[in-house]
Protein backbone atom coordinates (compact mmCIF):
# COMPACT_ATOMS: atom_id res chain seq x y z
CA UNK A 1 0.00 0.00 0.00
CA UNK A 2 1.36 3.73 -0.68
CA UNK A 3 2.30 5.69 1.66
CA UNK A 4 -0.71 7.81 3.49
CA UNK A 5 0.31 10.90 1.87
CA UNK A 6 -0.27 9.30 -1.71
CA UNK A 7 -3.91 7.70 -1.29
CA UNK A 8 -6.46 8.92 -3.88
CA UNK A 9 -8.83 11.99 -1.78
CA UNK A 10 -11.51 9.29 -1.20
CA UNK A 11 -9.56 6.45 0.05
CA UNK A 12 -7.74 8.83 2.64
CA UNK A 13 -11.64 10.32 3.66
CA UNK A 14 -12.94 6.79 3.91
CA UNK A 15 -10.35 5.53 6.26
CA UNK A 16 -10.66 8.68 8.22
CA UNK A 17 -14.00 8.78 8.53
CA UNK A 18 -13.90 4.68 9.30
CA UNK A 19 -11.21 4.89 12.22
CA UNK A 20 -13.35 7.89 13.75
CA UNK A 21 -16.19 5.25 14.01
CA UNK A 22 -13.68 2.91 15.72
CA UNK A 23 -12.18 5.64 18.02
CA UNK A 24 -15.93 7.00 18.86
CA UNK A 25 -17.18 3.34 19.51
CA UNK A 26 -14.11 2.66 21.93
CA UNK A 27 -14.64 5.77 24.00
CA UNK A 28 -18.48 5.21 24.26
CA UNK A 29 -17.32 1.60 25.57
CA UNK A 30 -14.83 2.65 27.48
CA UNK A 31 -17.04 6.22 28.89
CA UNK A 32 -19.71 3.25 29.84
CA UNK A 33 -17.02 1.32 32.21
CA UNK A 34 -15.74 3.87 33.71
CA UNK A 35 -18.64 5.62 34.84
CA UNK A 36 -20.82 2.32 35.90
CA UNK A 37 -18.47 -0.21 35.30
CA UNK A 38 -20.52 -2.28 32.88
CA UNK A 39 -19.77 -3.21 29.22
CA UNK A 40 -22.38 -1.94 26.72
CA UNK A 41 -23.52 -5.86 25.22
CA UNK A 42 -24.33 -6.28 29.82
CA UNK A 43 -26.19 -3.06 29.36
CA UNK A 44 -28.00 -4.03 26.36
CA UNK A 45 -28.80 -7.13 28.09
CA UNK A 46 -30.02 -5.07 30.92
CA UNK A 47 -32.37 -2.80 28.86
CA UNK A 48 -34.03 -5.79 27.61
CA UNK A 49 -34.76 -7.52 30.31
CA UNK A 50 -36.22 -3.86 31.69
CA UNK A 51 -37.92 -3.69 28.50
CA UNK A 52 -39.12 -7.18 28.08
CA UNK A 53 -39.58 -8.57 31.51
CA UNK A 54 -37.71 -12.12 32.53
CA UNK A 55 -36.84 -14.20 29.51
CA UNK A 56 -35.48 -17.68 28.86
CA UNK A 57 -31.50 -17.55 27.88
CA UNK A 58 -31.93 -18.63 24.49
CA UNK A 59 -34.57 -15.12 23.92
CA UNK A 60 -32.31 -12.82 25.19
CA UNK A 61 -29.54 -14.00 22.89
CA UNK A 62 -31.23 -13.88 20.06
CA UNK A 63 -32.87 -10.29 20.75
CA UNK A 64 -29.06 -9.18 21.75
CA UNK A 65 -28.23 -10.38 18.35
CA UNK A 66 -25.24 -12.69 20.15
CA UNK A 67 -24.48 -16.07 20.66
CA UNK A 68 -25.69 -18.02 23.36
CA UNK A 69 -22.40 -19.24 24.79
CA UNK A 70 -21.65 -14.71 24.87
CA UNK A 71 -24.87 -14.17 26.23
CA UNK A 72 -24.01 -16.66 29.01
CA UNK A 73 -21.11 -14.94 29.69
CA UNK A 74 -22.85 -11.80 30.06
CA UNK A 75 -24.83 -13.14 32.16
CA UNK A 76 -22.88 -14.58 34.18
CA UNK A 77 -20.78 -11.22 35.29
CA UNK A 78 -24.35 -9.31 35.72
CA UNK A 79 -25.69 -12.03 37.96
CA UNK A 80 -22.08 -11.63 39.93
CA UNK A 81 -22.81 -7.89 39.75
CA UNK A 82 -26.47 -8.75 41.42
CA UNK A 83 -28.08 -7.13 38.30
CA UNK A 84 -29.63 -9.91 37.08
CA UNK A 85 -31.22 -13.29 38.70
CA UNK A 86 -31.42 -16.72 36.88
CA UNK A 87 -34.25 -19.19 38.05
CA UNK A 88 -34.90 -22.67 36.17
CA UNK A 89 -38.23 -23.08 34.48
CA UNK A 90 -41.21 -25.48 36.46
CA UNK A 91 -42.23 -26.78 33.13
CA UNK A 92 -38.83 -27.25 31.95
CA UNK A 93 -35.71 -28.11 34.12
CA UNK A 94 -33.30 -27.31 30.82
CA UNK A 95 -34.45 -24.40 30.35
CA UNK A 96 -33.47 -20.97 32.40
CA UNK A 97 -34.86 -17.59 32.50
CA UNK A 98 -33.11 -14.65 33.39
CA UNK A 99 -34.29 -11.85 35.01
CA UNK A 100 -33.54 -8.03 36.08
CA UNK A 101 -33.23 -6.78 39.65
CA UNK A 102 -33.76 -3.70 41.22
CA UNK A 103 -30.44 -2.79 41.38
CA UNK A 104 -29.80 -3.85 37.65
CA UNK A 105 -33.42 -1.72 37.20
CA UNK A 106 -31.50 1.40 38.60
CA UNK A 107 -28.06 0.69 37.14
CA UNK A 108 -30.06 0.57 33.28
CA UNK A 109 -32.00 3.76 33.97
CA UNK A 110 -28.40 6.20 35.06
CA UNK A 111 -26.40 4.69 32.11
CA UNK A 112 -25.22 6.92 29.69
CA UNK A 113 -27.79 5.63 26.85
CA UNK A 114 -25.72 3.72 24.40
CA UNK A 115 -24.09 4.89 21.33
CA UNK A 116 -25.94 3.05 18.90
CA UNK A 117 -29.34 4.82 20.06
CA UNK A 118 -28.00 7.74 19.05
CA UNK A 119 -27.09 6.75 15.25
CA UNK A 120 -30.90 5.52 14.87
CA UNK A 121 -32.10 8.87 16.23
CA UNK A 122 -30.19 10.09 13.37
CA UNK A 123 -31.32 7.66 10.80
CA UNK A 124 -34.75 8.03 11.75
CA UNK A 125 -34.43 11.84 10.77
CA UNK A 126 -33.09 11.16 7.25
CA UNK A 127 -34.88 10.12 3.80
CA UNK A 128 -35.19 6.51 3.10
CA UNK A 129 -32.62 6.77 0.64
CA UNK A 130 -30.28 8.35 2.26
CA UNK A 131 -30.67 5.51 4.78
CA UNK A 132 -30.46 2.97 1.94
CA UNK A 133 -27.06 4.46 0.36
CA UNK A 134 -25.49 4.28 3.80
CA UNK A 135 -26.18 0.98 4.05
CA UNK A 136 -25.19 0.09 0.64
CA UNK A 137 -21.82 1.56 0.89
CA UNK A 138 -21.22 -0.09 4.54
CA UNK A 139 -21.70 -3.55 3.20
CA UNK A 140 -19.67 -2.91 0.61
CA UNK A 141 -16.85 -1.64 2.48
CA UNK A 142 -17.14 -4.90 4.64
CA UNK A 143 -17.36 -6.91 1.50
CA UNK A 144 -14.02 -4.79 0.41
CA UNK A 145 -12.14 -5.89 3.64
CA UNK A 146 -13.04 -9.53 3.49
CA UNK A 147 -15.45 -9.13 6.59
CA UNK A 148 -18.84 -10.54 5.22
CA UNK A 149 -18.47 -14.02 7.07
CA UNK A 150 -17.42 -12.45 9.90
CA UNK A 151 -20.46 -12.88 12.58
CA UNK A 152 -21.58 -9.76 14.34
CA UNK A 153 -24.18 -8.44 16.37
CA UNK A 154 -25.56 -5.08 15.93
CA UNK A 155 -24.10 -4.38 19.78
CA UNK A 156 -21.58 -1.33 19.34
CA UNK A 157 -18.85 -2.35 21.28
CA UNK A 158 -14.81 -2.59 21.29
CA UNK A 159 -13.78 -5.05 23.81
CA UNK A 160 -10.42 -7.03 23.41
CA UNK A 161 -11.44 -11.12 22.28
CA UNK A 162 -10.87 -13.01 24.72
CA UNK A 163 -11.43 -16.78 23.43
CA UNK A 164 -12.67 -17.88 26.81
CA UNK A 165 -14.79 -14.53 27.86
CA UNK A 166 -16.34 -13.53 24.91
CA UNK A 167 -18.47 -10.37 24.83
Amino acid sequence: MTPDHELPDYEVRILRAIRRIIRAVDMHSKQLQGKQDITTPQLIALLALEKHGAMPVKTLSQSLDLSPSTTVGVIDRLEHKGMVTRTRSIDDRRQVHVAITPEGKTLATLSPFPLQARLADGLSNMPELEQATIALSLERLVSLFGASNIDASAILAVDPIHAESPE
